[in-house]
């Protein structure tokens, strides 16, 4: 029996002494861990790389854009006041026109003879009217000497009237049948260019035909009709009071300038129902970038601000309590300044309050940072300006309604 009691006593020991090298190793890694820890903790973090922009000072134009369609200032659609047959068509589809060039000529011949009888009829009573007068003169001498009667007197003299009112009948029959023979050459009644041809040489043309000839639209000057929401009225008003202003004619997707030009007018009410008030621009057009129906959006400058404050639309950030931005402060620190601003477009914003201008702002890396974070500050590279009259994107455009915390 002793045998195995010894055994077991030394099964015991061999798993307590176990036990302990087990504690003793656990102990020895969390003594390393925490020294590690302890080293990691004194450590500071790295700082966060940022970009960063200065808020600078300038004049910042405040843009109202809209969409429009071109219109032209004269559109006529070509017709024929007489009937007859087409001799000749002179003009090409799409061709530029001089008012007054010749159209369409028309077969003047029944409408020729027509003006050769009343010449002729008038020279008829001319001559019946130089016998009468001269009859006139006869019976007025006969009756001094009492070889005519008064009567005889008043019935030539009747016939002179009668015959001179005739021919000035005559002379209304030639002037009308003048009109006619001129109508037989249709010519272009304002410079423009001329659209689809719908006649052919041979073709039968009357005045009652309601499609027409072509329609010529005048290009240059040329019109953009566009819209704006009501709340605008009194600033367009006040920019009309101030003097001209310019509105310029983009593509329709906003961006390539197409045109300058300026208001025209505003109009004398407000659409009710869309809550818009129309207005037209008038363009020269001369390079004719501008089409009639063209879409095209519109910038019209309401105004401009002096000495603004100017930063990245980028550095502008919502928060729960409204707009802010992240400034770079001493030793590399974020500060986080509340901003209001007063306008902004899709590249640049105006700061009224709670910014200065030469304070570097965060304009990419925001959601590495807060409050107190140590940043690695870079600058922005400095864009190319982009020309005014190439693209949209550096033009500055309405500010949205500033969010309320």
């Amino acid at each position: 029996m002793a045998a195995p009691t010894r055994l077991r006593t030394r099964n015991w020991w061999i798993a307590i002494a176990g036990l302990l090298l087990i504690v003793v190793a656990v102990g020895g890694w969390f003594s390393r861990h925490e020294v590690h820890e302890d080293k990691a903790a004194a450590k500071p973090p790295p700082p966060v790389p940022v970009t960063v922009a200065e808020a600078r000072t300038g004049d910042y134009p405040v843009y109202l854009l809209g969409l429009g369609t071109v219109q032209p200032f004269d559109t006529v659609t070509v017709r024929s006041r007489v009937d007859g047959q087409v001799e000749k068509v002179d003009f090409k589809q799409g061709q530029m026109l001089k008012e007054g060039d010749v159209l369409v000529q028309i077969d003047p011949r029944p409408y020729q003879a027509a003006l050769d009888q009343a010449i002729a009829k008038k020279a008829q009573d001319e001559a019946n009217l130089k016998n009468a007068r001269l009859n006139l003169e006869r019976f007025s001498t006969l009756a001094t000497q009492n070889f005519a009667t008064k009567q005889q007197l008043d019935s030539q003299q009747a016939t002179v009237d009668q015959l001179t009112a005739q021919i000035k009948g005559d002379q209304a029959m030639i002037d009308n049948a003048q009109t006619q023979v001129s109508y037989t050459t249709i010519r272009s009644p304002l410079a423009g260019r001329a659209g689809f041809r719908l006649i052919d040489p041979g073709n039968i043309v009357h005045a009652a035909d309601t499609n027409g000839i072509v329609t010529i639209v005048k290009l240059q000057p040329i019109a953009v009709v566009f819209t704006a929401p009501e709340q605008q009225v009194p600033d367009i008003n006040k920019a009309l009071g101030d003097g001209q202003v310019p509105v310029d004619a983009l593509s329709s997707d906003g961006t390539k300038v197409l045109a300058h030009g300026h208001l025209l007018l505003l109009n004398n009410a407000v659409d009710q129902a869309s809550g818009t008030i129309s207005m037209k621009a008038r363009y020269d057009n001369n390079d004719n970038a501008l089409w009639p129906g063209l879409s095209v959006s519109t910038r019209l400058l309401v105004r401009t601000l002096k000495n603004a404050t100017i930063v990245p639309q980028d550095a502008v950030q919502h928060g729960p309590d409204g707009l802010f931005v992240f400034v770079v402060g001493a030793g590399n620190k974020i500060e986080q300044h509340a901003v209001k601003v007063s306008e902004q477009d899709l590249k640049e914003a105006v700061v009224s309050e709670g910014l200065s201008p030469g304070q570097k702002v965060v304009i990419a890396g925001q959601s590495r940072i807060q409050k107190g974070t140590v940043v690695q500050p870079k600058e922005a590279k400095a864009e190319t300006p982009l020309p005014a009259d190439n693209s949209l994107a550096a033009a500055p455009s309405p500010a949205p309604p500033q969010r309320k915390p």
